[in-house]
Formats: structure tokens, C-alpha cells, sequence
């Protein structure tokens, strides 16, 4: 199986769960950063996993440059999931996250949504990452490359 997981990042807690993602699932793998994608490379990809922190209910810019880039042709038809990280806050829920806009985005322009968009936690605004999600970024990463 071939995947991409592109991501983004702002203190390092989404690369690292976008890594540990890529190195669960078997495979050929790549995990590069949204702003150092060239998306005509997307047409060999069996799975494409798009991940970012949420701001302000959003992924962030590149992230969403970087789905606003790829051509549908390329993405119709293919596996796609999304993730976020995130952390639980007063009124966090109240705008929303980014995984489930990256999924939106992903199947709107014809990918196969393979799972419902899934969040990892951190434990502030800069992290770091909860005890346990790393560990769960990798058994939900195999579950979808099934």
C-alpha cells in the first residue's frame, strides 16, 4: 500500500503524531509537511491522510492551501482520512475542529472517506501531546490501512 500523511504544524505535537501514523501502517509511507507537498505526486497514493492542529475551529493554512491545490481528478477515488490534534478547553467545541473539515473538504472533492475524522489530544494550547495518544495515533492508523 502507498500513503501520504501530510500535515502541519505549530509547536511539533501534530508532526509527531503524523509520524508515528506513517510509521504504524506497512508499506510504502511518506509523511511530509503540507507546505513541502507537490501534489502531482498524490496520483500513485493508495491512502492520503491529511492532519493538522485545529485554530480557531480550522486547520491551519497550509493545510487548507494545500487541499485547495489538489486537483479532484487526483483525489477522486482514492482512501482518505483526516486527524487533528487539539486540546479540551471552555470553548473549543464552539468553533468546531479541523479534522472534520479536512474530511469534508477531502470527500467533497470525490475521496472515499475510510474513517470518520479522528482528534488526538494535547494537554494545552502548545501540548505536549497526552499521555497514550501516540500509542493510539498508531493503532487507529492501522485500523484505517486495512
Amino acid at each position: 500500500m502507498r500513503v501520504l500523511v501530510v500535515y502541519d504544524t505549530f509547536y511539533g505535537n501534530t508532526e509527531k503524531i503524523a509520524r508515528g501514523i506513517g510509521s504504524a501502517i506497512v508499506g510504502e509511507v511518506r509523511v511530509v509537511r503540507a507546505s513541502e507537498v507537490d501534489a502531482s505526486g498524490l496520483e500513485s497514493v493508495d491512502l492520503l491522510i491529511v492532519g493538522s492542529p485545529t485554530q480557531g475551529g480550522r486547520p491551519t493554512q497550509p493545510i487548507q492551501d494545500f487541499i485547495a491545490r489538489v486537483p479532484e481528478s487526483i483525489v477522486k477515488g482514492i482512501k482518505v482520512a483526516a486527524f487533528d490534534t487539539r486540546y479540551t478547553g471552555r470553548f473549543v467545541k464552539l468553533f468546531g475542529f479541523a479534522g472534520e473539515r479536512i474530511a469534508d473538504s477531502l470527500v467533497a472533492k470525490g475521496g472515499t472517506l475510510v474513517s470518520p475524522a479522528e482528534a488526538f489530544f494535547v494537554t494545552g494550547k502548545k501540548g505536549p501531546i497526552k499521555e497514550g495518544e501516540l500509542e493510539r495515533a498508531a493503532s487507529w492508523a492501522r485500523g484505517i490501512a486495512r
